[in-house]
């Protein structure tokens, strides 16, 4: 009998979220389910709000990173560079005096931060590759791990990898 009772629990609950669809009404979003749009802010001329279907249209890289057992994992994405300069960062040439005092703030939806000096992303500068990450393994990041990722390859430690990034901030000490 508790068989019967677990799977017209499973079909009821499966026929409550179909009249809801057929209804209009949008089944709840997970709370830890990040928005898929990666907003760039702060000190830029031209703020974004990128969506998976943008960076995909942007150039592209891939690296390659070792977990902690030792495996390869390869991850696809678009240069942190390249984002910045699209929304109007200082880069290249205007990288200089009071502008190398820059840098950006990377926020993730479970409220995690990090900072990168905007020199250290500039080509220019360091020879850093700085990948915002849509792809693992050729295929699109799950869960935790995104829709968006920053992937830092040469740092000793994965702790400015941020997994589920939502926001890059530009931030420009002033005196």
């Amino acid at each position: 009998m508790s068989g019967h009772r677990v799977f017209w629990g499973g079909a009821s609950r499966g026929l409550l979220a179909l009249f809801a669809l057929s209804a209009g009404v949008a089944p709840a979003q997970s709370p830890q389910s990040p928005p898929a749009v990666l907003a760039v802010a702060g000190d830029v001329s031209s703020p974004l709000q990128l969506k998976a279907d943008d960076l995909a249209k942007m150039p592209r890289e891939t690296v390659s990173v070792r977990e902690e057992d030792g495996t390869a994992v390869q991850y696809e994405g678009v240069p942190l560079r390249e984002v910045l300069a699209r929304a109007g960062a200082p880069l290249g040439k205007e990288l200089r005096g009071k502008a190398l005092a820059t840098y950006v703030l990377a926020k993730a939806h479970d409220g995690y931060q990090v900072v990168f000096a905007l020199a250290e992303v500039d080509a220019s500068f360091a020879n850093e590759t700085i990948l915002v990450a849509d792809k693992r393994d050729g295929k699109p990041l799950f869960g935790y791990q995104g829709p968006f990722r920053l992937v830092c390859p040469n740092d000793k430690a994965g702790a400015r990898s941020v997994r589920m990034l939502e926001t890059l901030e530009l931030v420009r000490l002033r005196k």
